[in-house]
This record gives structure tokens, sequence and C-alpha cells, in this order.
């Protein structure tokens, strides 16, 4: 099973770029998603995978902290 991870783009230069969620920044590859700083891409193995708006990206980590907790 693949997890994909919605995260900010905050820098970009070229076909890489510096993502944020939750305070981790991570440098990923964004060949494969029309976006620019500022989106919300979902991200999965260092490449951003696919695009989404800024509430599907709260949506989605709201259920993912939960299933944290859950866990814990």
């Amino acid at each position: 099973m693949c997890l994909a991870i919605p995260m900010k783009i905050v820098e970009r230069n070229g076909d890489t770029g510096i993502v944020e969620t939750m305070g981790v920044k991570k440098t990923i590859f964004l060949t494969l998603v029309d976006a620019e700083v500022g989106d919300h891409v979902l991200v999965h193995a260092g490449v951003a995978i696919g695009k989404v708006d800024e509430k599907e990206a709260n949506e989605t980590m709201a259920i993912l902290n939960e299933l944290a907790k859950d866990e814990a």
C-alpha cells in the first residue's frame, strides 16, 4: 500500500522544490505536476504525484493525525 502526504510548496527551483507540512521540510521532485510556490501537492517517495487544494490537504492531514493518535 502506498501513502502520499499533502505538503505545501515553499520554494521551487526548476524540477525540484522544498515542501513543508507540520514543520517538516523536504526537498522533492516536481517534474510530474504543474505546481508553483504556495500550491499543495501529494508527495510519495520524494516525488510530487498530484496537486490538491488547501482544503483537501488540511482534511487529509487531520485524518492522518487522528490515525496516528489511535496508534499511540
